[in-house]
């Protein structure tokens, strides 16, 4: 049996973990589950394309299907993502917050998230799109594993952000008040830390990493106004599974739920792929509610 699968679960989990840390933040910190938060991915993958196309677009770096115009565009799009979520929060969220209204806020979510992808649709239309249409030749790693620059380009990323996004939480300032607001709100607010300040580094983080995944997407497989609904499953499934409120865990929770849909369609069949996700969801639920490094609320 080819190990392939294991390869292109590492990828598809390195994308979930990305997109996990948004959530696991957004619950820990403003204590609601965020079901716009694939569409984030999906804005932010849209954006990177629109860059794109400004700059002329993507001549390919070999042995790269991308160049420095996607690159560019990365950063760009990310801004103008932290930018959509920041204007949503004020628009929407901070309203219902201030009358702690937690269930509400849950409920404009799906609204949100319902007029994102909608208008991300009539904008852009449902036609697939791509960055590039390069084609690249995989490299053999042996066990029947190849790999693609792309998919090695992607891996460091995801690497980088992840180390960067660990550093900044643990040793900034503004880490450390997003760490004391999560464990306690109220004694945050007294010993007088800017709450303000912390919601919106916590809407900028997140929705950059969120773009950053739907980019990672939208190079290895293609852009789709539902690219970020297909995976807000996966991404719930993996920061409950790595403990809400812990970004390694949620890192690792993609990872877990990548290698574990990978293993499904190389086992039986990719028809049960999207069970996967809501299997072991399901089960951390009933088994582990805190999951792996998450803390039972007291």
């Amino acid at each position: 049996m080819s190990l392939q699968f294991l390869l292109n679960g590492l990828v598809n989990g390195s994308m979930i973990g990305l997109g996990a840390i948004g959530i696991t933040l957004t619950y820990s910190i403003l204590r609601f589950s965020n079901f716009a938060h694939g569409d984030f991915m999906a804005w932010g993958a849209y954006a990177a394309l629109a860059v794109v196309g400004v700059l002329g677009g993507s001549t390919p770096l070999k042995p790269l299907s991308f160049g420095w115009p996607l690159m560019t565009a990365l950063v760009v799009a990310m801004a103008l993502t932290a930018l959509l979520a920041l204007v949503l929060d004020w628009l929407l969220f901070a309203r219902l917050r201030a009358r702690g209204q937690s269930i509400i806020v849950v409920m404009a979510s799906f609204g949100a998230s319902m007029a994102l992808r909608n208008l991300l649709e009539f904008v852009f239309t449902s036609r697939p799109a791509y960055y590039s249409r390069a084609i690249q030749i995989a490299m053999p790693l042996g066990l029947g594993i190849k790999i693609t620059a792309d998919q090695i380009a992607l891996l460091l990323l995801t690497v980088v952000l992840v180390t960067g996004m660990h550093l900044f939480v643990q040793r900034s300032q503004r880490g450390r008040e997003m760490r004391a607001y999560s464990q306690n709100p109220a004694l945050a607010r007294v010993i007088g830390i800017d709450v303000d300040a912390v919601v919106r580094a916590t809407w900028i983080i997140g929705a950059a990493l969120a773009c950053a995944s739907g980019v990672m997407v939208g190079t290895l497989v293609q852009l789709r106004p539902l690219m970020g609904l297909d995976l807000l499953l996966p991404i719930f499934a993996a920061a409950i599974l790595g403990g809400i409120g812990s970004i390694p865990g949620a890192v690792l929770g993609g990872l877990v739920i990548g290698l574990s849909e990978a293993a499904a369609v190389q086992v039986i069949g990719a028809e049960w792929r999207a069970a996967v996700a809501f299997v072991i969801l399901m089960a951390v639920l009933l088994i582990r509610p805190m999951g792996l490094f998450g803390v039972a609320e007291r």
